[in-house]
């Protein structure tokens, strides 16, 4: 980690309930400018909007193959989903991707994988510098995924939840072939209240429980998590993915948690009723989403334990990166295929993943050391 000057600690545990900073740059990147801009959609919430509009003082930003970078550290979940959903969509030649390290201090993520530790598209040591080219005096924090403008080098957007709706409905001319529809119509009246409260009770609520500062809000959030929990696992009781047959939005916004329950928030976080391990529809669900292309082959399970572990220092001031657990039951038969349908809806699945976006081989059981 760096100087003592930039230590996280006190930036996260800072009151008794965790509230997490829901403003994020609010500039979209879509097909047509004007007509979104005439629409009038609504750009409220905190999961993001299939018909969003544009919010005042946003900018609208153009789709152009090649224009523009995604910044997304696989240790962040967060990042995570907007890394399987470009490749499930096929945009990896539309939208090119850089990989900063897992962990960071108070300034920002940094390109320390990269050779000579600066991003070789965008010519920075950290994502904070993308930020300032767009804002000097950004007083948010320094966030991913974000999506930089390779001409300017400035950051265009930081607002994750709208990010995935966008890569599907703004980017359609430069899907693949065969791309999987992961925002279905008719099933968006059904689908957004679910996605709601899986960001509310899951996907935050992990970290409600992590961050809380009294014995009361850490209950309170334990509670949420778990009644939630509950909920998903007697819901995959009767279907193979959370919306029915096929894989769609809300598979990837809950898949991100559930692959980081066991090794980080079952401990780091105090979530410890039960592990994901043992429950038996959700544990097979998350085996069955792992087992496809786009998902478990995006997650870096040794990046993960070092982010959380080492940047969360208000919580685990020693930095001590546990070894555990073994991680080889996620290849284990999940028998989900029995439920039938298609992971793929009408689509098919995704090419086996670039030589040069590969996991390193012995941070995940699907590429042993």
């Amino acid at each position: 980690m760096s100087d003592d000057q930039y230590s996280t600690a006190g930036a996260y545990v800072t009151g008794a309930e965790f509230t997490r900073d829901t403003q994020y740059i609010q500039d979209r990147i879509v097909a047509d400018p004007a007509a979104v801009r005439a629409s009038g959609g609504s750009t409220a919430g905190s999961i993001g909007n299939v018909h969003a509009g544009i919010a005042e003082g946003a900018e609208l930003w153009p789709v152009e193959a090649g224009r523009y970078r995604l910044v997304a550290a696989r240790a962040c979940p967060w990042a995570n989903r907007t890394i399987i959903v470009r490749r499930l969509l096929g945009l990896e030649d539309a939208i090119s991707l850089g990989t900063p390290g897992p962990v960071h201090d108070a300034r920002s993520w940094t390109f320390d994988l990269d050779e000579g530790g600066i991003d070789p598209v965008l010519g920075t040591e950290r994502i904070q510098e993308n930020y300032f080219k767009r804002f000097a005096d950004y007083p948010r924090g320094i966030t991913v995924p974000a999506i930089v403008d390779v001409p300017s080098g400035a950051v265009v957007t930081n607002d994750y939840p709208q990010i995935t709706m966008d890569l599907s409905t703004q980017w359609k001319e430069f899907h693949r072939a065969g791309a999987p529809d992961l925002l279905p119509e008719d099933q968006l009246e059904e689908m957004m209240p679910i996605i709601k409260r899986i960001f509310t009770e899951v996907n935050n609520g992990v970290y409600r429980c992590g961050f809380a500062g009294s014995q009361e809000a850490y209950n309170q959030a334990y509670d949420r998590l778990w009644d939630t929990m509950d909920w998903l696992e007697e819901r995959l009781a009767t279907r193979r993915f959370l919306m029915g047959d096929s894989i769609t939005e809300a598979d990837v916004r809950l898949f991100t948690t559930l692959v980081r329950f066991d090794p980080v928030y079952h401990g780091h976080f105090k979530t410890n009723r039960n592990k994901l391990t043992e429950m038996p529809n959700l544990w097979a669900y998350a085996r069955d989403l792992f087992a496809l292309p786009g998902f478990g082959d995006t997650v870096d399970f040794e990046q993960i334990k070092a982010h959380y572990y080492v940047v969360h220092e208000d919580i685990n001031p020693t930095q001590i990166i546990p070894v555990g657990p073994d991680l080889a039951n996620w290849l284990e038969p999940h028998g989900r295929e029995s439920m039938g349908g298609n992971p793929w809806g009408a689509g098919t699945a995704p090419e086996p993943v670039r030589e040069s976006e590969r996991v390193t081989s012995g941070h995940n059981p699907l590429y042993p050391a």
